[in-house]
């Protein structure tokens, strides 16, 4: 019987060997990955469903974040986007490895997630005037340089270097300031809920000292009224932190901001309220018009390159600039 199967498999591929040779060409074709990202558009999303906080305070309008789709491309897409004009962001350009597993990625996203959210509750916290009590500075590690010398990975907490407990990320330049080139630097991290020991070895890059590691701050603190917020990394990222913080504030206090209206917007944000630039703006523009958003902050360093593509379109859309927090929320007071 096994016979019989095994040769009507091997005259079937005699006799289509062309067809199947063609099959496999179209499959490799559309699954390859080439070295670039595609952005190919953009679209809202009400903060509204991520949010609760002890006491709150409900807003008669909604926050809603600005973000754009993007995915690797591949030779079909990567065609695509000179027709539709998509994005493409070649990830060889960067000297970060982009070829890390699956694992390093998802540990990525998920501090850059954590991050945005930790200093958009600060912000919001501090400018509505609850009380919060700062623990300490975290300082994990967000990328490590293809060509570092190092056994620490992302994700990794640097507690302590050369045995010096670490208070701030400026004492980390500072040591490594006092170092040579080549030098073996000792390190005391925290890996999961285990405390370890590793290196790393100096490095000049665009002659200056440094450890090839890149570092994302985030903090421990205690806050009186509790808060939830549940995103999933596709769904939230530094870029969503601004407009988290604005919809935190709004929860805070009694003062309803929104006025029934729907506020998008788009930026970082830090833990003292400094709105900062983000890419994609054209992206989220095409978001925020198509949920006919009333108004759309933008940071400062997006602001005009936002309006040249608003007046290009001819969108009916409120672009407003942001600088911080406080602007912000005077804007929507005043107007």
């Amino acid at each position: 019987m096994f016979t019989k199967i095994y040769e009507k498999i091997i005259n079937y591929i005699k006799e289509e060997y062309v067809f199947l040779i063609i099959l496999v060409l179209i499959v490799f074709i559309g699954l390859f990955k080439l070295p670039y990202n595609l952005h190919i558009g953009g679209g809202i999303m009400n903060i509204a469903n991520h949010l609760e906080i002890e006491g709150e305070y409900k807003e008669s309008g909604s926050y809603n974040m600005a973000y754009v789709k993007s995915s690797r491309a591949t030779i079909p897409t990567y065609l695509l986007s000179y027709i539709f004009n998509w994005e493409r962001e070649s990830i060889n350009e960067s000297k970060i490895d982009e070829n890390d597993n699956a694992t390093d990625m998802w540990k990525r996203e998920q501090l850059y997630l954590d991050e945005a959210i930790n200093s958009a509750i600060i912000s919001a916290y501090k400018e509505a005037g609850e009380e919060i009590d700062f623990k300490k500075e975290k300082l994990q590690i967000l990328y490590v340089d293809k060509d570092s010398q190092t056994d620490l990975e992302i994700g990794d907490e640097v507690v302590a270097i050369k045995g010096v407990k670490l208070n701030a990320f400026e004492d980390i330049q500072e040591i490594i300031k006092d170092n040579q080139v080549g030098d073996k630097i000792d390190v005391d991290y925290i890996r999961g809920d285990k405390e370890a020991k590793g290196y790393f070895i100096v490095r000049e890059i665009d002659g200056v000292k440094k450890a090839g590691l890149y570092i994302i701050r985030s903090y421990d603190y205690e806050i009186k009224r509790k808060i939830d917020i549940d995103f999933s990394n596709k769904e939230g990222g530094p870029s969503g932190g601004f407009m988290l913080s604005l919809a935190i504030y709004d929860r805070l206090t009694e003062e309803d901001l929104t006025k029934g209206r729907k506020i998008a917007g788009t930026g970082t944000i830090d833990i003292k309220g400094n709105i900062g630039e983000i890419g994609g703006v054209n992206y989220k523009i095409i978001g925020a018009n198509s949920g006919d958003a009333d108004v759309f902050f933008v940071p400062e360093a997006n602001y005009e390159e936002a309006i040249k593509y608003k007046e290009e379109k001819g969108y009916d859309l409120n672009v407003v600039k942001v600088t911080t927090l406080s602007e912000a929320i005077d804007y929507l007071r005043r107007n």
